[in-house]
């Protein structure tokens, strides 16, 4: 007779901080492409998959939706918590209401555990590092979940006695490593036995006693199942994924936990469809008689360890040589050949710069907070969230007594350079193969905002000294030589002031109505705003202030802005002196504007702004993608008329031509190609005025012509209608003609040829359904073509209407 048998599966869930260090955005990445980033398009191939993944029938047809993270054990990173509330707050609020669920089905305790907070290699970090990094996950976690975190995920699974100490002293219970970080073990009342190699048994859980006398309790998962599902495609089956955590279990009389862990990603970005077969394998281990599925919590409650363990000293799961890859030229890489030789020269300059921060901060630190370290561990609290409330009752509590404005100032940007001083540590800037990628670069930029901070605090610069210790830093790029050419052509351009932001601003508001006086990581107040118009060119003067939202930091400027159309601009900003100072600026630039002498205009503003000029170039990357194509646009329609009239012109002879099977000049072609796709997506990204018949005719007129149409770009623009149409029945759920174009809609999607993921249509239908179905049948025949219609929609989208 077994005992009781358990099955627990954990995702760990991670995005390092992209933001930009001075706007504290993410910008956009073209690695990503067609996503803006690499959050983003996690995002829709991860995150949002695993808070509703599909469970299909025999027939490949939706039979439910089911949120993956309610059953698992999961944590996400606080850096990626902290982007999905932004920018996915419905994936967000599904990973919440999933913590909310587990505790309901696993007797209170919640599936979501926490993780030090940026993803530091704690046992490379110094001590003070290491307890804020734990304090801060802690704290981030109970803000979003409301509760406190039983287990704690730590960074790559490295793992030190004094990492230990360090979460046992915050109250953390658990936390999960792998096989081969065991040492030995013991069972009650015996003697130790080695279990080096991957031997520690992994079905019990172990209590690791630390120096300290203090404890917490070990799980170690299972090596083989876990290297299967993250690298050996044992998601291609999820009812495969079932058995194999099935068959784990031995015939032992005592209670056995099979567990996972990995990457969270596995499911959905690594692995597509990762999520289904997640979903698929938990549905039959559900359904398995004897079996139950846990979360680590809920089985540390029933079954406390009995057997104790002792770690391996300063290893990780993805390391062999223990936690070298983020140290040393050690062999692990991604396989591109390149070296690595660039790892320990650029974490000795980054432990070099915060060697020098580290003392000076409390120094300076002491003079205008009672305690500087133990504000660092609660400036979290601000980090979460950046309101006027927050920030007084941070510095009313930490503050020095009696702080004055500059001394608020002074006492944010001493944290925040202590907040960057820690996120340069984020491990992923050691883990691939090149410096020159973007998480090395953005550990990069950390430190140099770090550096630029301690300027502006401290009135030294630390940064010829780190960029020397750069040089020593190899890059497999000829081109950059070293990492100091990669911080001089890479991290150094992105660097702003906030005199860049007011910039930016200045030019916003030439193009704007109403300027935008918002930029994350900034607030600007136009104090006076004045354009004039003439022609085609614009003028717009006046004066503005801008603030940082994290140091307080603020500016009052003059400014001058003159664009003479298309990408001709030139501007001029200068600190805001006097008033009579700024009138006559106003007056020197609009006088001679208005009489159409623009080479006059340019001449004042160089006069009275010197050397502070600035272009369209100055603005930041993401406005000026948007600014460029308002600029186009005009333009750009202008060509398209002139291409159709052109179009619309050769079209009769273009058919002719091919008649009499003459392939048509290649200008001909070209017109044709470039009108007939522009009509083709303003049909199909019609939204919810999507007219089918015209959209047939125009596909037709693509067929006639011979046009090679883009199937992804042309997918995404017919994807985009159907969302907008779904969500409109599900607005308007009494509309019978809402639901018959859907249902014409889908039927027209379910034949077309083009790359879609219809994943949020068929959930928002799915959900449509089961909120209206059983009432529709009650209703009787007078429903009967809405039920109709929604079900034939859900026929060609795959999805099974509710019995």
């Amino acid at each position: 007779m077994s005992g009781p048998r358990y099955v627990c599966i954990h995702g760990h869930f991670y995005q390092p901080p992209r933001e930009s260090p001075w706007l504290e955005a993410v910008e956009r990445q073209e690695s990503a492409w067609p996503a803006h980033d690499w959050n983003e398009r996690v995002s829709d191939e991860c995150y949002g998959p695993n808070a509703a993944a599909r469970m299909l029938d025999g027939d490949g047809r939706i039979v439910a939706i089911t949120n993956n993270y309610a059953r698992t054990s999961f944590n996400l990173g606080p850096t990626l918590l902290s982007w999905l509330e932004e920018h996915r707050p419905r994936v967000y609020a599904a990973v919440l209401r999933a913590d909310r669920e587990s505790r309901e089905r696993f007797d209170g305790h919640g599936s979501a555990i926490a993780q030090v907070y940026n993803h530091m290699i704690l046992p490379l970090a110094s001590p003070r590092d290491r307890v804020t990094q734990v304090r801060w996950g802690l704290a981030d976690f109970r803000r979003r979940f409301g509760r406190e975190p039983e287990g704690m995920w730590l960074a790559e699974t490295a793992v030190d006695t004094a990492s230990l100490e360090a979460l046992a002293a915050e109250g953390v219970a658990y936390t999960i490593l792998a096989p081969h970080q065991c040492a030995r073990v013991r069972p009650p009342g015996g003697g130790w036995f080695d279990t080096r190699g991957q031997r520690v048994d992994p079905r019990r859980p172990y209590l690791a006693r630390l120096p300290s006398g203090r404890s917490i309790a070990l799980f170690f998962y299972d090596g083989p199942i876990s290297r299967a599902v993250a690298f050996e495609r044992l998601l291609d089956d999820g009812h495969r994924f079932a058995g194999r955590l099935l068959g784990a279990f031995d015939g032992r009389d005592e209670a056995q936990l099979v567990h996972i862990a990995t990457d969270g990603e596995t499911y959905g970005h690594h692995h597509a469809y990762g999520e289904m077969a997640l979903a698929a394998a938990l549905a039959r281990i559900d359904r398995e008689s004897g079996v139950r599925l846990v979360n680590y919590g809920q089985y540390l409650a029933m079954q406390p360890p009995a057997w104790e363990a002792e770690i391996v000293e300063a290893t990780s799961w993805s390391c062999m040589h223990g936690v070298e890859r983020w140290r040393s030229d050690c062999g692990c890489n991604s396989g591109t050949g390149w070296h690595q030789r660039w790892r320990a020269p650029v974490r000795a300059a980054l432990d070099w710069l915060a060697g020098e921060l580290a003392p000076r901060f409390e120094t300076e630190g002491a003079k205008v907070l009672v305690d500087p370290w133990a504000a660092r561990d609660a400036y979290v609290d601000v980090v979460l969230d950046r309101s006027e409330g927050t920030i007084d009752a941070f510095l009313a509590k930490r503050g020095a007594p009696g702080l004055d404005e500059a001394g608020r100032r002074r006492a944010l940007s001493l944290c925040e350079m202590q907040r960057h001083a820690m996120l340069m540590y984020t491990s992923c800037g050691w883990f691939f193969d090149e410096p020159s990628g973007l998480e090395t670069i953005q550990v990069l930029r950390y430190a140099a905002r770090a550096i630029q901070l301690a300027r502006d605090v401290f009135g030294e610069d630390l940064e010829p000294r780190f960029r020397a210790l750069l040089a020593k830093a190899p890059s497999n790029r000829p081109e950059y030589g070293d990492v100091d050419g990669i911080y001089r052509e890479l991290v150094r351009p992105s660097q702003i002031e906030l005199a860049d932001v007011a910039a930016h601003f200045a030019i916003a508001s030439v193009f704007d109505d109403v300027p935008s006086r918002a930029l994350r990581g900034y607030d600007a107040e136009l104090l006076e705003h004045d354009v004039a118009v003439s022609g085609v060119s614009r003028l717009a003067t006046g004066r503005l202030a801008v603030r940082s939202r994290t140091t307080l930091e603020d500016g009052d400027y003059s400014y001058a802005v003159l664009h003479l159309g298309d990408h001709n601009l030139i501007g001029g900003l200068r600190d805001f002196e006097h008033p009579a100072r700024h009138v006559g600026m106003h007056g020197a630039v609009r006088h001679p504007f208005d009489r159409a002498d623009i080479t006059e205009v340019v001449r004042q503003v160089h006069r009275h702004f010197g050397g502070r000029t600035f272009s369209l170039r100055s603005l930041f990357h993401e406005d000026q993608s948007a600014v460029l194509e308002r600029l186009l646009e005009a333009r750009t329609r202008a060509v398209e008329q002139t291409l159709e009239q052109v179009y619309d012109q050769i079209a009769p002879l273009m058919r002719f031509l091919q008649s009499l099977g003459q392939a048509p000049p290649g200008v001909f072609r070209a017109a044709a190609e470039y009108t007939v796709q522009i009509r083709l997506h303003r049909a199909v990204a019609a939204g919810v005025e999507i007219d089918l018949l015209r959209l047939s005719r125009v596909l037709e007129e693509a067929m006639e012509a011979q046009v090679v149409l883009d199937p992804i770009a042309l997918g995404a623009s017919l994807l985009g209608s159907l969302l907008e149409v779904v969500e409109a029945v599900r607005a308007e759920p009494e509309s019978l003609a809402r639901a018959q174009k859907l249902a014409e809609l889908a039927a027209f999607v379910a034949s077309s040829p083009w790359k879609m993921d219809l994943s949020s249509a068929q959930e928002a239908l799915f959900e449509h359904m089961r909120e209206h179905f059983t009432k529709w049948r009650a209703a009787g025949p007078d429903r009967e073509p809405w039920l109709a219609s929604i079900t034939s929609a859900a026929v060609s989208l795959r999805v099974r209407p509710p019995s």
